[in-house]
């Protein structure tokens, strides 16, 4: 089973959160947080992308941005912009976006839960960019944004969490990007945090990456970095946790990723997929797959749906997924494209940018072929989580996005 953790802390004035939250650094480049935060000086951005306050020709990875973001955290603390609160709380975080709700339960989680395959992961991550939130978290001596996790859904939990959010006022009601609603409470009553605490011992075996494999190795490789330099800190140290919003999965929805190569396309490309696919052209404007092993295509200005055939589907867990059987008889077979991760030849839309992108990407010949496909489930999530494997990168696309900014974890070692 697993422990969750209550913290202090450190969090916007209430007025101010709708100035400080934004988008979590990983999804903007340094020119995208630049322009968002030009005209704004509460933007946690000058702290999460501390570059954009330094000249431009500095490396988004030099020791000045590390050094930055951790000044520009004492800043805002010392502007009473963010502060920290005087008792470990645990919060609840709401996000509705086109009527659909999903509460998380924010916490510290245990880096004993993570390295014993109690907090599962379903992704590898890419050395580099562990590096980069390493060094971050260690300058700002914390976890500063959060991870987003999530569980199989328990009775319990839920009704301690719908019976807070009835009876009590958020401490912040906003809405922001792409017109997605975020509440948030403070849970501060110390009998409501020790049922929950034991609702998670008793009752959650696992708890699941969804989104945030990087930060997640991060923040337990800081951690552990914390552990050798105080190696006589007690049990309950803050470094041996890490900041986590904890979703039942039921409340979850992955969107599609979709694909656009920039290839060669066969002259005879719809009889070499035939082998594999029903090949069907259409009418319509865009084909958003409807169920499971069904893809769109794009090609010429044209749309068509491809059906894969039983006959070459797998019963493995990974070979099931459709991302994988895209990849095995299209990228891999046709075009030659092995390691999405490293192949130029190829690039990935999220379904925030709608299916007119792929439309638009390929009518202005940045790639001669898109794919839209139908999203992975949770329960492709879990299943694989459980059995210890890896999914094909960019199989997941979650939304909305976590806010960064509303939540930071103090290691509480500064000084020290």
């Amino acid at each position: 089973m697993v422990v969750i953790k209550p913290f202090k802390a450190i969090r916007p004035k209430a007025e101010l959160a709708a100035k400080i939250a934004t988008l979590p650094y990983d999804v903007l480049d340094s020119e995208e947080a630049a322009d968002l935060a030009r005209e704004n000086v509460f933007s946690y951005l000058h702290i999460d992308k501390a570059e954009i306050d330094l000249p431009a020709d500095l490396s988004p990875y030099d020791d000045k941005v590390y050094e930055k973001a951790a000044d520009s955290l004492q800043d805002f603390q010392a502007e009473g912009w963010l502060k920290k609160d005087a008792e470990p709380c645990l919060y609840l975080y709401e996000l509705t976006m086109l009527e659909r709700v999903q509460t998380g339960l924010v916490v510290c989680t245990s880096i004993e839960d993570y390295l014993e395959n109690r907090i599962k992961k379903h992704e590898f991550t890419r050395p580099e960019k562990e590096l980069d939130r390493i060094r971050h978290s260690d300058a700002c001596d914390g976890n500063t944004s959060p991870i987003f996790l999530t569980y199989r859904k328990q009775a319990e939990i839920d009704q301690l969490i719908q019976d807070w959010k009835q009876q009590c006022t958020p401490v912040y009601d906003f809405t922001s990007f792409h017109e997605v609603h975020h509440r948030v409470w403070v849970i501060d009553d110390l009998a409501t945090i020790q049922a929950l605490e034991a609702e998670f011992s008793e009752k959650v075996s696992a708890l699941y990456i969804a989104d945030g494999h990087h930060r997640t190795e991060s923040a337990v490789k800081v951690g552990q970095k914390r552990l050798a330099d105080f190696s006589e800190a007690p049990d309950d140290a803050e470094f041996r946790y890490f900041l986590s919003v904890l979703f039942p999965k039921e409340e979850l929805e992955i969107l599609d990723y979709n694909r656009v190569l920039n290839v060669t396309v066969p002259t005879d490309l719809l009889e070499i997929l035939a082998a594999d696919f029903s090949v069907q052209k259409t009418a319509a404007d865009q084909v958003k797959p409807l169920k499971a092993k069904t893809f769109g295509m794009y090609l010429n200005g044209q749309w068509y749906e491809l059906t894969a055939r039983y006959e070459i589907i797998p019963a493995d867990v990974i070979g099931n997924l459709d991302v994988s059987i895209l990849q095995k008889q299209v990228f891999e077979k046709i075009f030659g494209i092995e390691d999405i991760r490293t192949d130029k030849r190829i690039d990935f839309v999220g379904v925030i940018r709608g299916l007119d992108e792929l439309v638009r990407l390929v009518d202005d010949h940045q790639a001669t072929i898109a794919f839209a496909l139908y999203p992975t489930t949770m329960d492709d999530l879990l299943k694989v989580a459980d059995a210890g494997k890896i999914m094909p990168p960019k199989s997941t696309w979650f939304e909305p996005k976590l806010l960064s900014g509303l939540f930071i974890h103090d290691f509480e070692t500064k000084n020290k």
